[in-house]
């Protein structure tokens, strides 16, 4: 070809979302551009006084079928398919009378907000779009010469090309556009492929498509080599994804890994019941706690393990106040997750510039249904999520002794909070907060150790002369495949346990806490979590 650079003397604009629509199509106006519209999007660009040539006038046909069939023409997709400089191409296009379409701006139907807003299956179905999706793709494939714009957001970088190069855009725009075009096709796709597996129960199907829209470019991945960036799916669960950052410096990588798992873990209490606090380093808890306040949540949380709190993520099952804000600021913190966030303490937090506070409008649901992915050489592996809530077991006392009510509280919370703690997981608990953390070991009885170990250093550092762990209660995450696990545990001061279950030597396991007095529940389920 002669040039990259390639006129637009017609634009087709055919939007759901009309965000820029009056200003773009006044510039195109401008410019000298011919516009072609379809329905709404043509009604609203006449409201604004300006020439619009509706696109059943070009195609010689009504929209018919409730709008379900209007652009499927051979006069919109041979004007945006045909090769320009193409002989044959021409020659076709003068013999049909088809007019080139030099630039396309479609966005889509809004399939996936009517998704998340619960909408009935037919609603769903209805904003299935089957004519923007086939323009978009047509026009992408011809991005030699023609400009493809699938999001408000891209408006003024066209309008920008085309002051700048007199009313043509330039070949790496087109592909730039192209480009974005196709992701944003298989997103939608993906979108409606994973809605019909849910709606048909499939939790296999054939072919599984993720699809994401990004939310940001990291400075870097998980290390500093390493490139990075947030995508944003078309789920509205509550948390980092959703959540509105009021101040602080821009989240990492690790910031955005820690903060999910920190309010992934506090969703796990109800905030009608009870406040409750999460800290979290490396995506592990080094402390959790309830309390009548989130400051005595908080307090209790810190005192497991104050230096591994340091530098962690704090996340709170209720709107932060100014008395939990003042005491979470007083050691360095690089995230606090909230669903709301008083002015006070919004203020108090606004003297750590760093620090980011983040709120998202609600709690997550642990017992919704959803994804968890993780990426494999060559492929990835698809899962439902972990909803499985202590609440809801029927906990099987097996031993001897029966549980306290108070231990049988602990029990429940330590649990909660095993649930989150990589495996193998051992937790302590006492009076409803964690008092020791043993987290992704091989050995469970390793775990065991180092969680026993942890309540001893959060015991000095209290000044206080006996363990945490003593008169505890202790979860883990998965069975005691040998009794030495349980027994570090009793050894530690623990009194009760709680356990899935399961072992070919769960007999061996009573009996050993049947002989050291212990009681012990089985929840029958396990949370392994790697």
């Amino acid at each position: 070809m002669a040039s990259d650079i390639r006129r637009v003397t017609r634009a087709l604009l055919s939007v759901s979302d009309k965000t820029g629509l009056i200003d773009l199509a006044s510039a195109l106006h401008r410019a000298g551009v011919e516009l072609v519209s379809t329905g709404g999007t043509a009604k609203a660009i006449a409201a604004a006084g300006l020439p619009v040539r509706d696109v059943s006038d070009l195609t010689g046909f009504p929209e018919m079928m409730d709008g379900r069939v209007k652009t499927l023409h051979p006069m919109v997709h041979g004007g945006l398919l045909a090769i320009r400089e193409n002989p044959e191409h021409e020659a076709a296009m003068l013999a049909h009378g088809i007019a080139p379409i030099d630039l396309l701006v479609v966005n889509l139907y809004p399939f996936e907000a009517t998704v998340a807003a619960g909408k009935a299956y037919d609603d769903c179905i209805e904003n299935i779009d089957i004519g923007g999706p086939a323009m978009i793709r047509a026009a992408a494939k011809n991005h030699a010469d023609v400009a493809v714009v699938v999001e408000p957001e891209d408006y003024a970088l066209v309008l920008a090309e085309l002051e700048a190069h007199a009313g043509a855009t330039t070949l790496a725009l087109r592909k730039r556009l192209a480009a974005k075009a196709y992701a944003r096709t298989g997103a939608y796709d993906a979108a409606i492929s994973t809605w019909f597996a849910r709606e048909l129960g499939e939790t296999s199907p054939t072919y599984r498509a993720i699809g994401g829209k990004l939310a940001e470019t990291m400075r870097y991945g998980e290390n500093p080599h390493q490139w990075a960036a947030f995508y944003r799916t078309a789920e509205s669960r509550p948390g980092v994804a959703t959540a509105r950052q009021l101040q602080g410096k821009q989240l990492s990588y690790n910031n955005i890994n820690d903060t999910d798992a920190a309010f992934e873990c506090v969703s796990e209490f109800d905030p009608a019941r009870t406040a409750a606090v999460a800290i979290i380093k490396h995506a592990n808890p080094c402390g959790a706690a309830e309390g009548a306040s989130l400051a005595e949540a908080y307090r209790k949380a810190l005192a497991c393990d104050p230096v591994s709190a340091f530098g962690g993520i704090v996340a709170l099952n209720r709107r932060l106040d100014a008395e939990a804000a003042r005491a979470i600021v007083e050691i360095f913190t690089e995230v606090i997750i909230a669903p709301e966030a008083d002015e006070e303490a919004v203020a108090i937090v606004a003297a750590k510039k760093n620090l980011r506070l983040l709120v998202t409008g609600g709690l997550p649901d642990p017992r919704a249904e959803g994804l968890s992915l993780r990426s494999v050489a060559g492929g990835f592996l698809v899962q439902a999520r972990d909803n499985a809530v202590v609440d809801d077991m029927d906990l099987r006392i097996v031993t001897k002794r029966q549980p306290t009510a108070g231990e049988l509280a602990d029990m429940r919370f330590a649990f909660r909070v095993a649930k989150h703690v990589k495996s193998n997981a051992i937790v302590y608990v006492r009076d409803g907060a964690t008092v020791g953390i043993g987290a992704g070991q091989m050995s469970r009885v390793d775990s065991s150790r180092i969680a026993a170990w942890k309540a001893a250093e959060a015991a000095r550092a209290a000044g206080l002369p006996e363990t945490l762990a003593k008169g505890s209660v202790v979860a883990s995450d998965a069975f005691f495949p040998f009794a030495d696990g349980l027994l570090a545990a009793a050894e530690a001061g623990a009194t009760a346990v709680i356990q899935p279950g399961g072992s070919m030597r769960d007999d061996e396991v009573i009996k050993a806490a049947d002989e050291a007095g212990l009681a012990m529940a089985f929840t029958g389920r396990r949370h392994f979590r790697h």
